[in-house]
């Protein structure tokens, strides 16, 4: 039985729709503020990005993060954030907040989990209590944290499981959990539940998954169980189906995507949110995201390069002090890289600058209908020949009416 809509608090308000492709450019009226669609959303596990303070993650342009339900449930705890009123006064962060629901850790943290109908039986990676995450008490966590979008709790199973059985008990599974999570959400006035469809690379169960919870009516719906190591093309083709089958004024979320190539694939494929850890992720290991590539700064050679981490940049590290920058150079960040917090922190910094700057270039060009054009700019610039253009990114976008190939 399908349950009754539930209010929504966001407004989705549909700017420009690419002619030839499905990417689509909107803002995402939330109760902390607007938010431009496409996004990348920056991962703040804990409550906090590694490396950045909530000043430095606003004036990157951010205006949605993420934090982790399961880990804050564990700390500082349910008690506390009750107390203070929620995430937002607790991290200092005046803007919107996405908390997923724990599911994930099923996947992560899967020697340390078993599944039930009545959840997800955890052992604490902090001290090994045991714990049980189900729908109503995820849901519970999530109302306590006080985020703009909160996430139901689903059965995740690796995309690379060869039990199709098993796949289909997960979907059909979260599905019911996504009943229980409607019923045990408080504040659909001013949180707003989305669905995660799930299925893994089975397109049947995708598709059936798709109508139920279409069906729901949530106020935007997830595409989850992807980025577990499965095929890309396997991967644009999930995406490619549940698009075509999801209602256009809803927000479209894939999850735990944030390669560039995979961002600009995915919005042309008809998704408009994205989030991942690999941008501060990889900060910390000395890389640096540029529009040729990833660069590991802790390479000698990059010794003597008094240049910014990237020529025309306008993040506070690469933009010169006379323009009110840091003037940081490639030398400096290889001098702090491998000793020095800094390295990490200010590579964080360009990273999330540079993710969230590819969005708002990739809105620009869908709303100015150029978006093939960007398309096949971007790719040439990564790639210096065309014959090293990933296969899985060039049939996903002839797909969609994009040929990278031709001139």
């Amino acid at each position: 039985m399908v349950p009754v809509s539930m209010p929504s608090a966001l407004t989705f308000e549909l700017l420009g729709k690419c002619s030839v492709t499905k990417a689509r450019a909107a803002t995402l009226h939330l109760p902390h503020g607007p938010v431009p669609l496409p996004i990348f959303m920056p991962v703040a596990t804990q409550a906090s990005l590694k490396g950045l303070t909530p000043d430095q993650l606003e004036d990157a342009g951010c205006r949605l993060c993420l934090n982790n339900t399961y880990h804050l449930g564990l700390k500082p705890g349910q008690a506390t954030l009750d107390a203070i009123g929620g995430a937002h006064k607790f991290q200092s962060w005046p803007h919107n907040i996405l908390t997923d629901s724990g599911g994930f850790q099923m996947v992560s943290l899967l020697k340390l989990a078993k599944v039930t109908e009545e959840g997800v039986k955890f052992l604490s990676p902090h001290d090994g209590t045991p714990m049980l995450l189900t729908p109503e008490h995820s849901i519970s966590l999530q109302n306590s944290i006080g985020s703009d979008i909160i996430m139901q709790l689903d059965d995740v199973i690796a995309t690379t499981s060869p039990d199709l059985a098993r796949m289909r008990e997960a979907m059909e599974r979260s599905v019911r959990w996504l009943d229980r999570c409607i019923k045990a959400h408080k504040y659909p006035e001013r949180q707003n539940l989305f669905c995660i469809i799930q299925g893994g690379l089975d397109l049947d169960l995708r598709k059936e998954c798709t109508i139920e919870m279409v069906a729901r009516d949530t106020p935007g719906i997830a595409i989850g169980g992807l980025s577990g190591g499965e095929a890309k093309d396997a991967y644009c083709t999930v995406v490619d189906t549940c698009t075509e089958l999801l209602p256009e004024k809803k927000p479209r979320y894939v999850m735990g995507v944030g390669y560039p190539e995979d961002l600009v694939v995915s919005v042309a494929l008809g998704a408009d949110m994205f989030d991942c850890v690999w941008p501060t992720r990889t900060a910390r290991f000395g890389n640096a995201i540029t529009a040729r590539g990833v660069l590991n700064i802790r390479n000698a050679g990059y010794s003597t390069e008094f240049t910014p981490i990237e020529e025309g940049c306008q993040c506070v590290c690469c933009r010169s002090q006379e323009d009110g920058g840091l003037g940081i150079t490639r030398a400096y960040i290889y001098h702090v890289a491998s000793k020095e917090t800094a390295g990490a922190h200010l590579l964080t910094i360009h990273n999330v600058h540079y993710q969230l700057n590819l969005m708002k270039r990739v809105r620009e060009a869908i709303i100015e209908d150029r978006y093939p054009a960007f398309l096949k700019e971007f790719f040439s610039k990564l790639y210096d020949d065309k014959s090293k253009y990933p296969g899985w990114a060039v049939n996903a976008l002839k797909g969609v009416g994009v040929d990278l190939l031709s001139d």
